[in-house]
């Protein structure tokens, strides 16, 4: 019989394999069989007792679940022939759970020993604990292909819609899925490419009509050139990682961290904790913890890893899809901040004063345990008065010391007066079968709040905190608006009855000043979208530029090295400048900071493009079989060719052409942002209230055609369009001068 070991020696242990420090694991560490394991057990509760080792509670979390993703092995089907498998990564006392694989026709053969990474679902009620369905085996990553089906007596081919594409695939008659001719598919390489004739490939999905919705956002992908599939050597890299042990570590999994996230989140970047300061020199001051996943130690300088995070520099967020700059094992499983399961982390203990004013902070890295994954909706719940049992047992020690200290956070925030929009977040929810079931407008808790301060306040420690220590790094800047916007914007105010003051130099109190005229009057969404216009675009870049729009001299990104490079390289930043490992920034990494700035601003850029497209060909689709109804909006912008309308039902933004608008010349006045008749000396301009028929919804394009009825409030006469073709072009000259008078007396009306 093996020797019982001291309490020292299990300590020791776990401390060293916190990965695995099950009461099984222990036993098997110390050869610690049969009567024994009575012994082991009695040491373990006693070390509970004394506080060496934290005690389970059931009320706070569940420490014997999975996460939402994992790696597991295939065991093999069981006695009623499903196939079984169960998790590599198993952090419980209890039994090991089973997992049921619910596998589609396209997902192929899997074999007992084979290693997957897979969604998990649990089940109650039967024999197994899981259901899990393939993300994709483990070592295996075959060429995605998205093209038009095409079928012949053999099955069929498959004409790729990616514009570089040379060549057609070759689909045979099992590997076809049911698709039919026509239809929209992904497939992927089926077996090696030969060097004669076409390679082959097995339908993988229908995505159905290539105009449909669910097809949108893999057009959009496709169009916009990102990259979607990763190469073989950095699945294999990514596969290769094993989850980050104590050593070199701070242990920091006492510490209570929780994340806070929307409902459906896969992942979970980000954890963090407050508490009263108990130094009496900060009477009434916070504590404030953010721990963020430490991508670093996976995703290492010069590694394909690296290389392909840089090349898609983010990743990119559709309504039915995520394309992660990460793959699946590291964003989903290692990189994700699951509850109850050791996770390696980079974090920031910030403290603030009682008004919310920064006195220090220090980083650490470390190993964390989120004590409790939430979403925004039960934590604001929970402060409203209605906590769920998951987040009852959690207010007094955790929920309520986070949003004491982010009240402090919202007085500093008042003073420093960041830039205060109220623009409406729009959120497509989509049905099962990818069409648009509802558009909806977000709503704004304190939840979402607190967790943007807290982030915020890290990313200002972590530019600090490298601008201290004299390493390089990539800063999130934001200029200041130039003259000519401002110019523009202070013309549409003054239209507007309102005032921006002139002759001084800008600061985002004066935006907020004009800002707050405006809230609640009917130049809300006018003078908002006006403000926003008149913005530059953010961007990143090694200069200490600062951030004009968040009212801040140092800013950087170190809270989603996830889903961002430039986090990463500031993770790297602060492990060069901390001494913490070998896998800090190069001198390669700084020797390229410039082109990566640019490149990875512009990645962001390509981004945004390709989600405000595939948002326009949703909201296009949905609204396709309602061509012929009236909508209410407001114009928001104008060009030479017409004026755009956002419809206020559901956000979307048409286009009235200017040959709808009626048979007299319109001018274009580019300064003031309006259109104005030379015959009538109608006015139409930013911010109007506007009834319009929506006359063409075209979903491959995304693009709206609307025809205007009234005009705040008035009724407008049919266009040219609608009548005898295109409206009749008067000079310039003759029209000018009745023009200039007619928009005098509509600016005096609008004030």
């Amino acid at each position: 019989m093996a020797e019982l070991p001291t309490k020292s020696d299990i300590l020791d242990w776990i401390a060293a394999h916190p990965e695995a420090a099950s009461k099984r694991d222990i036993a098997k560490a110390f050869h610690i069989k049969g009567a024994a394991r009575i012994d082991l057990k009695r040491l373990l509760r006693e070390l509970e007792d004394e506080g060496h080792l934290a005690k389970r509670k059931r009320s706070y979390r569940d420490p014997e679940k999975l996460p939402p993703v994992g790696v597991l092995t295939v065991v093999g089907p069981d006695k009623d022939g499903d196939l079984m498998a169960r998790p590599m990564e198993w952090q419980g006392e209890g039994p090991e759970p089973k997992v049921l694989m619910i596998l589609r026709s396209a997902d192929g053969a899997l074999g007992a020993g084979d290693r997957i990474l897979a969604k998990l679902r649990e089940v109650k009620g039967e024999e197994h604990h899981y259901e899990g369905r393939l993300i994709r085996k483990i070592g295996t990553n075959p060429k995605r292909i998205l093209g038009v089906y095409r079928k012949s007596a053999e099955g069929g081919r498959i004409l790729p819609v990616d514009k570089g594409a040379d060549r057609e695939w070759l689909v045979m008659k099992d590997a076809t899925a049911g698709a039919r001719d026509g239809e929209l598919v992904e497939a992927e390489q089926a077996g090696p490419k030969g060097r004669m004739g076409l390679p082959k490939a097995r339908v993988v999905q229908r995505l159905g009509d290539p105009t449909a919705p669910r097809a949108v956002s893999l057009i959009a992908i496709h169009q916009h050139g990102i990259p979607d599939s990763f190469e073989d050597a950095t699945i294999a890299e990514a596969d290769a990682q094993k989850p980050a042990g104590l050593k070199g570590r701070e242990d920091l999994r006492e510490l209570p961290l929780i994340t806070i996230d929307p409902s459906d989140a896969r992942d979970h970047d980000d954890a963090c904790f407050a508490a009263p300061d108990d130094d009496p020199r900060n009477e009434g001051g916070h504590v404030i913890w953010v721990a963020i996943a430490d991508v670093a130690h996976y995703v290492t300088p010069g590694s394909a890893l690296d290389r392909e995070a840089r090349e898609r520099g983010n990743s990119t967020y559709f309504p039915d899809r995520v394309v992660p700059m990460l793959p699946d094992r590291l964003s989903g499983d290692l990189c994700s901040l699951h509850e109850g399961v050791p996770r390696a982390c980079i974090a920031v203990r910030m403290r603030v004063d009682a008004h919310g004013e920064l006195l220090d902070w220090s980083f650490h890295r470390g190993l964390m345990k989120s004590l409790a994954s939430l979403n925004y909706d039960e934590v604001q719940q929970a402060m409203d008065g209605a906590p769920n049992e998951k987040v009852a047992p959690l207010m007094e020690e955790v929920i309520r010391p986070l949003y004491a200290a982010y009240a402090a956070l919202v007085s500093a925030r008042n003073r420093r007066q960041p830039l205060d929009l109220d623009l409406p977040e729009r959120q497509i929810v989509l049905a099962e079968d990818g069409t648009v079931q509802s558009v909806q407008f977000k709503d704004r808790l304190d939840a979402h709040r607190l967790i943007e301060e807290f982030m915020v306040l890290a990313n200002v420690c972590a530019g600090k905190e490298l601008v201290k220590r004299t390493k390089p790094l990539l800063f999130r800047v934001h200029e200041e608006p130039s003259p000519e916007k401002l110019d523009a914007l202070r013309e549409t105010a003054q239209a507007s009855g309102l005032s921006l003051a002139k002759g001084q130099v800008l600061k985002t109190e004066h935006l907020n000043r004009l800002l707050a005229q405006a809230a609640g009057t009917d130049q809300a969404e006018l003078i908002n979208l006006s403000t926003l216009r008149s913005m530059t675009q953010a961007y990143y870049s090694p200069q200490h530029i600062g951030h004009f729009g968040l009212a801040l001299g140092t800013y950087a990104h170190f809270t989603s090295p996830i889903r961002r490079y430039s986090d990463l390289i500031v993770h790297r930043g602060l492990i060069s400048a901390h001494g913490w490992g070998d896998d800090g920034l190069t001198e390669a990494d700084i020797d390229s900071l410039e082109n990566t700035a640019v490149h990875i601003s512009e990645t962001e850029r390509r981004s945004m493009n390709a989600e405000r497209d595939t948002t326009d060909r949703y909201l296009a689709a949905y609204l396709s079989d309602r061509v012929g109804n009236e909508f209410t909006g407001r114009i928001s912008g104008i060009a030479r060719f017409g004026a755009f309308v956002r419809l206020d039902e559901t956000g979307a933004d048409g286009l009235i052409p200017i040959r709808s608008l009626g048979q007299e010349y319109f001018h274009f006045d580019r300064d003031a942002q309006e259109l104005m008749g030379a015959d009538t000396g109608r006015v139409i301009g930013i911010g109007q209230r506007v009834t319009v028929r929506l006359a063409e919804a075209v979903p491959v394009t995304g693009g709206l055609l609307l025809d205007l009825l009234e005009l705040e409030g008035a009724a407008v006469k049919p266009g040219a369009s609608a009548k005898r073709g295109r409206p009749v072009r008067r000079g310039e000259g003759k029209g000018k001068a009745k023009a200039t008078k007619a928009r005098k007396v509509a600016r005096r009306r609008r004030g």
